[in-house]
């Protein structure tokens, strides 16, 4: 009986908080079930994760190679290095004509880190934050566990699938939101928001006095019309971005974010706390990368390839309703015609045909087990053997249960 007892107490100790019980990321349960099909002697063709297949600038991994040579490897400001973040600022001078102080600029941890010192500094536990359906799932799952309640927007056809300030101010009359958070070019669709489009979002965020948050990680890679920042238009969102997208540096998980003046000191503050500082060696890499964009200009120049193989070559398998693919590299795909379980299809698309995808219900828990996301940032020849693997499948009958 003791021991019994002993037992039960051990596990109340080890009972995980209810803000760690967030859903799985389901495209990293897609990437380990194809590297079990990849162990068993099978070749997977991988669509489901948003990775470039190039790798980092030379002129980055050049630079980091040289850093290592010099021994030391010390921590940085919590801010980032000087030299990166006036090399950020620089960017916006040159690909937007955007004036932004570099004292606003703070290099984060990736993308992911720059959610959360963003979200811990911006809002408080149970504030009420605006997100698009679909989109990216941590969106939801940080924000949850930061105590957070996301609200999730849908999206439609008629507004090419962004978020107006119509739709935004329609929720906050039910309920107050404390923010809102969009992406253009989007993950999982590819969309983009023109300017008078995103002009006419954050006047209406403004108006209510919504914080704004604009993720532009897939930045450089649009190919209907430029991408716009919102840095450009106004001094009060918050901008972040990556160099895992555009320069291909996933893994060396270093991004950064255009920050409100008033709120530079108080992530300043967080960081110092909850990393210190982002790995020095990828921010050596990161500001030599910007001077790699001829060789990532090609790269970009492959997905356009790709994205044109795929809109030609999945309707002919049938696969012929997907949103506008205006930037990034993902092409997001009705299904809804041959199953009306998503996940299920993907699950058999890569059992049988060894084409892995990511299921809609990552990104959209009302709509998404309608619909599939295929990344196309791997190369032309794994679209062309995508395309005709898909093709074979579905004509012998595809999804079957």
């Amino acid at each position: 009986m003791l021991e019994t007892t002993h037992r039960q107490r051990i596990q109340a100790l080890l009972t995980p908080s209810a803000r760690s019980d967030v859903p799985p990321f389901m495209v990293m349960d897609v990437m380990a079930a194809a590297a079990r099909i990849e162990a068993a002697g099978g070749h997977v063709i991988h669509m489901e994760v948003g990775q470039p297949a190039a790798a980092a600038p030379k002129v980055a991994i050049a630079a980091a190679q040289a850093a290592l040579q010099g021994g030391r490897i010390d921590y940085t400001s919590a801010l980032g290095m000087p030299s990166l973040r006036a090399r950020i600022a620089r960017h916006y001078r040159d690909a937007y004509g955007c004036d932004v102080d570099p004292a606003r600029i703070m290099v984060t941890t990736g993308s992911s880190g720059g959610f959360i010192l963003a979200f811990l500094a911006m809002f408080e536990p149970g504030d009420r934050v605006a997100v698009t359906v679909p989109g990216y799932p941590p969106y939801r799952h940080i924000l949850k566990a930061l105590g957070c309640e996301p609200v999730l927007i849908e999206t439609h056809a008629d507004t090419r699938h962004a978020l107006t300030g119509e739709a935004l101010l329609a929720a906050h009359r039910k309920t107050p939101l404390k923010g809102v958070l969009v992406a253009s070019p989007a993950n999982p669709t590819g969309t983009m928001m023109s300017r008078e489009a995103l002009t006419g979002l954050m006047a209406a965020a403004d108006s209510a006095g919504i914080r704004f948050i604009s993720d532009e990680i897939y930045h450089g890679l649009d190919y209907a019309f430029p991408a716009v920042t919102a840095a450009e238009l106004s001094p009060d969102a918050l901008v972040i971005n990556s160099f895992s997208k555009y320069f291909c540096m996933t893994g060396w998980r270093v991004g950064w974010m255009v920050v409100p003046e008033p709120l530079v000191r108080p992530m300043e503050r967080l960081q110092q706390n909850l990393s210190i500082s982002v790995p020095t060696l990828s921010q050596i890499a990161a500001e030599a990368a910007f001077e790699g964009r001829a060789e990532m200009e090609l790269v970009k120049h492959g997905y356009q390839e790709n994205r044109r193989i795929l809109i030609a070559g999945l309707p002919q398998a049938g696969l012929n309703d997907f949103l506008p693919a205006d930037g990034a590299f993902y092409l997001y795909a009705d299904v809804s015609k041959f199953t009306a379980d998503s996940f299920d299809f993907a699950r058999q698309m890569l059992e049988q045909a060894h084409v892995a995808a990511t299921p809609g219900s990552d990104f959209d828990p009302i709509h998404g087990r309608s619909y599939v996301r295929f990344s196309y940032a791997q190369s032309s020849d794994d679209m062309h053997e995508a395309v005709a693997r898909i093709s074979k499948w579905l004509r012998q009958g595809g999804p079957r249960g």
